[in-house]
């Protein structure tokens, strides 16, 4: 079987299992999980060889992170069972301390920043560290501060992927904060190595972090869609942080079988 189809099934399987955790949990980021889905994937999967260190910056897809540990034999699964109940500890946000959970994220903008340190500690190693952020928290300051030093202290074994799915809980990131566009020029003029990709296309992600230049730190910026594959998630604000009903379980839970 060929990277990309492993890949695709993969992702179906992943998708599948937090459809299948949401029938049981109300408090989960179901539409910005599911734009994440082949980029985590990538990073744990295809490019686990190279990969040190990865901290979900966005971390309200913290349910897609447990998903990928628990198959990866990190996290149990009577503790993926127990997600957000009282004698549970794995909570909505990401928490240092769970199995492969390298910091507690949530608070939005601090990811950045903390993969810099980590990489600044071992900056001679030839393994990498990747951070996965959100476009909408672009918007903190906390970001830019990190990607400058990032790059004045040359931490170049720093991998940035900016989910881009444009739609932060209600409202579109174009409507609310156009000039965070074009977001590869704002990384490009703070010194990074820039490029973009197809955020559902586990080749095209693996392709461009591949070919990235050594010399500099790298920012991939992942075009995506919020409640991707799912036709009446896509796109759809209420997607932020409800669960299915039943039917609507049952009818996702089709479409990602006839992929």
């Amino acid at each position: 079987m060929n990277k990309s189809l492993e890949a695709k099934n993969r992702c179906k399987k992943y998708r599948k299992k937090i459809l299948e955790m949401s029938q049981s949990v109300s408090a989960l980021h179901i539409g910005g999980s599911f734009s994440s889905v082949e980029i985590v994937d990538c990073i744990y999967n295809r490019l686990k060889k190279e990969l040190d260190k990865f901290v979900l910056s966005k971390g309200h897809a913290g349910i897609l992170q447990y998903v990928i540990l628990n198959d990866l034999g990190i996290i149990k699964d009577e503790d993926l069972k127990n997600y957000q109940q009282k004698n549970g500890f794995l909570g909505v946000h990401p928490d240092y301390g769970s199995p492969g959970i390298m910091a507690s994220t949530g608070s939005l903008g601090h990811g950045l920043a903390m993969i810099a340190g980590m990489a600044l500690a071992c900056k001679n190693k030839k393994k990498y560290f990747y951070v996965l952020l959100s476009d909408g928290e672009l918007q903190e300051g906390s970001v830019w501060e990190a990607a400058l030093t990032i790059s004045s202290l040359g931490l170049n074994n720093i991998i940035a992927i900016i989910d881009n799915n444009n739609l932060q809980t209600a409202s579109w990131t174009t409507d609310t904060h156009p000039t965070l566009y074009p977001i590869d020029k704002k990384f490009k003029s703070f010194g990074w190595d820039v490029a973009k990709c197809d955020g559902h296309n586990s080749n095209d992600i693996y392709n461009r972090i591949k070919k990235r230049s050594s010399k500099k730190p790298f920012a991939l910026i992942a075009e995506t869609i919020k409640g991707y594959p799912i036709s009446f998630m896509k796109n759809e604000p209420k997607w932020h942080y409800r669960a299915p009903n039943k039917a609507e379980y049952l009818k996702a839970i089709k479409e990602i079988n006839n992929l």
